[in-house]
């Protein structure tokens, strides 16, 4: 076993009024040369945007981008044509391939948008790219890791991404140890805590802490408090 601790205080933290943002791995003018990913994980950012704000029209390619709100409601439009809402239960991907324009905004005029903004490395370069969107409100992730993000198209409840990852939510009592299993020996997998105290290889995770492991098959989560948690799978490389 390997692995990397990511303690949320060592994040990197910007803000600029209507966005504040901590940066799990280096983006923007935020850089450290140990955190440029975790494997085909190339950005976990932690987004609070200001009612009435966001990301004007900007472009991206050959990057798999997933977001996750929060709290609240973000606003999607893009060059393929997609006008879409996505609030808090809800999951979008964008497959950039070979170039997309989009913007992000804050659905409300009255309230705050929190929500995670995640980039995967492809599997491929130049795919055609395409949008897709659910919501996981009725997923059953009680005390079990549910997946919402998955490469395999038999998964009707995640959303489809073109790369071997695999993104996984559970709510945890507190007191409870669950299971994952990785689906590759060349995976690992990003384990990011939502809320709540968790134990993992070893270690100690509190709201916001990650660790990265890999060179195993699988892992276990003990919650020590009632916990939400992430666990991203992806390849190593």
């Amino acid at each position: 076993m390997q692995k990397i601790i990511h303690k949320s205080k060592n994040r990197g933290h910007v803000d600029f009024g209507w966005l504040k943002s901590a940066h799990s791995f280096s983006f923007g003018n935020y850089f450290d040369q140990d955190k440029v990913n975790f494997g085909a994980l190339r950005v976990l950012n932690d987004d609070f945007v200001e009612a009435g704000n966001g990301f004007g029209r900007h472009p991206h390619d050959n990057m798999e981008i997933v977001s996750i709100p929060l709290e609240g409601v973000l606003s999607h439009q893009d060059s393929m044509g997609t006008s879409r809402d996505i609030q808090t239960g809800d999951v979008q991907i964008m497959s950039a391939g070979t170039g997309v324009t989009h913007s992000e905004f804050n659905g409300s005029k009255e309230n705050p948008v929190k929500f995670l903004q995640i980039w995967v490395i492809p599997s491929e370069r130049q795919l055609t790219p395409s949008y897709d969107q659910k919501s996981y409100t009725d997923v059953d992730r009680k005390n079990k890791f549910a997946t919402i993000v998955s490469p395999n198209i038999a998964d009707s409840q995640a959303v489809l991404i073109h790369q071997d990852a695999y993104f996984n939510l559970a709510d945890l009592d507190a007191g409870i140890s669950t299971n994952y299993a990785l689906h590759g020996e060349s995976n690992g997998v990003y384990i990011f805590v939502l809320e709540g105290s968790v134990q993992v290889a070893g270690e100690v995770l509190d709201r916001r802490d990650a660790i990265g492991i890999w060179e195993i098959d699988h892992i276990d989560v003990q919650s020590t408090t009632d916990a939400q948690v992430l666990l991203i799978e992806v390849p190593m490389f």
